[in-house]
């Protein structure tokens, strides 16, 4: 069956050269974005529960501009000046340059790995003497805290913000060619939104192993399935799955 729609489980890209654009304009196809799951703050007074005391770290691990965002809501929540020696260890390159949102970035502390969070492990190793704070969500990847454990380090986690399932019910009666997941929690809120959902003819992409593993355990077929070594990014993967299925259009 051919595409014509495409239902995307993200908030729609701010950037005018996203590649979802791209492939919308060459496909001609409808690509709609909604995001399944959000994030909501925890409030300053449970992080005081969670027993954080901000003025007690000097380095902060940072795995997401979200985890940005809600260190420095915090911070100003609780009438916390973060001081200048304040050490950054940043996931990601995207994460650092986000950083710039709230610091002057040539006056600060940024360390920066390369993608995976395995990647800061020299880092933070290298600086095993400083306190670390993990402000992260309610979902964490096992591998982080593991990682962090293995390291012989003193550091924290605590829950910033959480994973929410977002109200999808106006979205009952609409059809897609194609749903496109990220993560099992947008699995999650498919469930929880639509509990009797049948697969039927939408065809389903999802992102990462765990994202494949959640759909399977639902019972559901993964039609398109990124990243591999031919298709490393999802729009990729779309394109190579649409220009098979459209031939002929």
């Amino acid at each position: 069956m051919k595409v014509k729609t495409i239902l995307v489980s993200q908030p729609e890209p701010k950037i005018e050269n996203s590649p979802y654009f791209d492939l919308q304009e060459k496909q001609k196809v409808k690509v709609d974005f909604r995001p399944f799951i959000h994030v909501e703050g925890v409030s300053s007074k449970e992080i005081r529960q969670q027993k954080i005391d901000l003025s007690k770290f000097t380095a902060i691990i940072l795995t997401s501009r979200n985890s940005v965002d809600h260190f420095f809501r915090v911070a100003d929540e609780m009438r916390f000046k973060v001081p200048d020696t304040m050490k950054y260890f940043c996931q990601s390159e995207a994460v650092a340059y986000y950083l710039q949102k709230y610091v002057v970035y040539r006056k600060r502390k940024i360390y920066v790995g390369k993608r995976n969070f395995e990647d800061l492990s020299p880092l933070i190793k290298k600086y095993k003497d400083e306190a670390f704070l993990l402000p992260t969500t309610d979902k964490v990847k096992p591998i982080i805290p593991d990682t962090l454990n293995s390291l012989s380090i003193n550091w924290k986690q605590a829950t910033f913000y959480r994973t929410v399932i977002s109200d999808l019910s106006d979205l009952a009666d609409v059809y897609y060619d194609i749903l496109v997941f990220f993560s099992p929690s947008g699995i999650e809120s498919l469930f929880h939104n639509f509990p009797d959902f049948k697969q039927k003819d939408t065809r389903i992409a999802v992102f990462g192993n765990t994202t494949v593993k959640a759909v399977k355990e639902k019972g559901l077929r993964v039609d398109i399935a990124a990243p591999t070594p031919d298709t490393p990014s999802m729009t990729m993967a779309l394109q190579k799955y649409i220009d098979q299925v459209n031939k002929g259009k």
